[in-house]
């Protein structure tokens, strides 16, 4: 076996999700594509200063590019969830080649006006919107459950790779060429990309059901990520981080202005740092995971960029700030791809796209807040203070952990269950017919109460997570060992989907339930179809009183 294989089977190494090929071509695929996202970033920025004097409309270039990430992330997760994803990831490639392209030749043609170019790069941020929760659960298919935060995080080393030199090869390109040559650089970079997906024909599993309208899709996502306790946990913690951290990176110009007083090339050897940082951070992240807990690991991330901004702050040695930014790019890549790894290992695959959309709007939102909180900190008391500032508010977010702390999921087993069959009913029920109210009766003796109560708090949880509607608890009053458990779903399609959602993890609630059931046979459903008194319909032939009547099976599926 070469040393380069021994590498990538190491169950401790950074590189082991190069092993699968289609996420190893992808992966370089979108390095390039980085690459080129970034030149244009620089194109972008020096255009605009050169056709406007307005400070405020250069500063919108950038606010253009991550807008729609705010904006329309949600949106993209939730088509990402219910179509194809790797041909939506295409469509998005395809739609911001055309973008620069069109880009390209308004440039070359000197066409671009300021709001020309805004539209431009919000369009270019539209694409990247979409792009982005596409190839994030995407990942999940290319490389196994245990490969997972391994290639996340190889995700944002590659990132990280080009931000490193990318701005620097941007700034050559247009200083030699003009900034329509950086927008053909970006618009060339979209191509692998999308030759390497057009070729990838991954075996997707059927769809049975038809997906779901956009609304409701949004609202299941939040709905989902609302009742899961690891991803809120995830999703404050981020946001936190996202906050306090972004400091370091909105006054780094300031840092080396003011601080360490240099210029320009002061600036760039600090962005080089971070980043390089953040490529050392990524190549240890595996070993680290094996020591640490995914907590410890975060809190350590903390801990790290709090000192990354604290020496920042204090230092007025360049060779000290370079070091102090190394360990923050390390620290920002191992707190990202944390976060990003706890909330694909806490969401099952139905509704990924979506938990990963409201986790990048919860950092990226805390980023934008900090920046302008950090700007306006430096304004009032001076950027040492206000990194210092923020050394604190990082500490603090380590310290948040010994109270939300990010949980362990190497044990979850959030595939899909796939043991339920749709039942055979006794009148003709459609898709949309509904109302549909299930009951599920159980026997539960006096001195298991206690336990069974607080198993069904855990059952509510799952159920209204999963879409259930007035979920409610019963006990009958002549006979205090029977309780009935109910709830609605709004149509029949959406009760099938209801039950398709169950995965392994949450089958280990119904069966702690059963075991505490001591009837005679399993718990007995009655699925029932709700109707007003002398309601008439004309999807199905049958009287009013048969359409009321109870579905009833006694094996306990639901």
């Amino acid at each position: 076996m070469t040393p380069e294989i021994e590498t990538l089977d190491n169950q401790n190494s950074a590189l082991r999700p190069f092993r699968h090929r289609i996420f190893r071509d992808v992966w370089i695929a979108s390095l390039f594509s980085n690459f080129g996202g970034l030149i244009q970033s620089v194109g972008a920025a020096w255009l605009m200063a050169s056709i406007s004097p307005s400070a405020d409309l250069v500063a919108l270039v950038q606010a253009s590019t991550t807008l729609p990430i705010m904006l329309f992330s949600l949106v993209a997760g939730s088509i990402a969830d219910n179509f194809d994803r790797r041909r939506l990831m295409l469509a998005s490639q395809a739609f911001l080649l055309v973008v620069s392209v069109a880009l390209t030749l308004s440039s070359y043609f000197g066409l671009v006006t300021p709001w020309l170019l805004l539209a431009f790069t919000f369009l270019v941020g539209c694409g990247t919107a979409f792009n982005g929760p596409a190839w994030q659960s995407l990942v999940g298919e290319m490389v196994p459950r245990t490969d997972l935060p391994a290639a996340i995080t190889l995700n944002s080393m590659g990132f990280n790779i080009a931000r490193s030199v990318g701005p620097a090869i941007g700034g050559l390109i247009v200083g030699a060429a003009g900034a329509f040559a950086a927008f053909a650089v970006n618009a060339i970079s979209y191509i692998g990309l999308i030759a390497v997906l057009a070729r990838w024909r991954p075996a997707m599993p059927p769809r049975t059901l038809p997906p779901e309208p956009l609304a409701s899709a949004m609202a299941a996502g939040l709905r989902y990520v609302a009742m899961s306790p690891n991803i809120g946990i995830v999703l404050l913690r981020g946001g936190v981080f996202g906050l306090a951290a972004i400091s370091v990176q909105a006054l780094m110009p300031l840092i080396a202005r003011d601080l360490i007083h240099g210029g320009p090339l002061t600036f760039g050897l600090l962005l080089g740092a971070f980043g390089m940082g953040a490529v050392g951070g990524a190549f240890v992240s595996a070993r680290l995971r094996q020591a640490l807990s995914a907590e410890a690991l975060t809190r350590s991330a903390f801990v790290g960029f709090a000192a990354c901004a604290c020496i920042a702050g204090l230092s007025s040695l360049p060779v000290l700030t370079v070091a102090a930014m190394a360990i923050g790019g390390a620290s920002w890549v191992l707190a990202l791809s944390s976060f990003n790894a706890t909330v694909q290992l806490s969401a099952p695959r139905w509704v990924v796209g979506r938990a990963l959309a409201l986790y990048q709007m919860a950092t990226f939102g805390g980023m934008a807040f900090g920046s302008w909180i950090w700007g306006a900190a430096a304004e009032t008391w001076g950027v040492a203070d206000a990194l210092l500032i923020s050394s604190v508010t990082l500490v603090a977010g380590a310290v948040l952990g010994l109270r939300y702390p990010l949980p362990e999921l190497k044990s979850l087993n959030l595939d899909p269950l796939d043991r339920w069959t749709e039942p055979k009913t006794a009148i003709d029920i459609r898709p949309r017919s509904g109302p549909v109210v299930v009951t599920i009766e159980y026997i539960i003796r006096e001195s298991d109460v206690v336990e069974f109560l607080s198993v069904m708090a855990e059952r509510r949880r799952v159920r209204r997570r999963d879409g259930a509607r007035h979920w409610t608890l019963l006990r009958d009053l002549e006979n205090p060992e029977l309780w009935i458990e109910r709830y609605h779903l709004p149509t029949w399609l959406e009760y099938v989907r209801h039950n398709q959602r169950m995965t392994h993890a949450d089958a280990i609630v119904g069966e702690r339930l059963r075991a505490l059931h001591k009837g005679p046979e399993r718990p007995r459903v009655h699925r029932m179809i709700e109707r007003q008194a002398g309601w008439v319909t004309s999807e199905v032939d049958v009287p009013a009183h048969d359409m009321a009547a109870p579905i009833t099976d006694p094996t306990g599926s639901s």
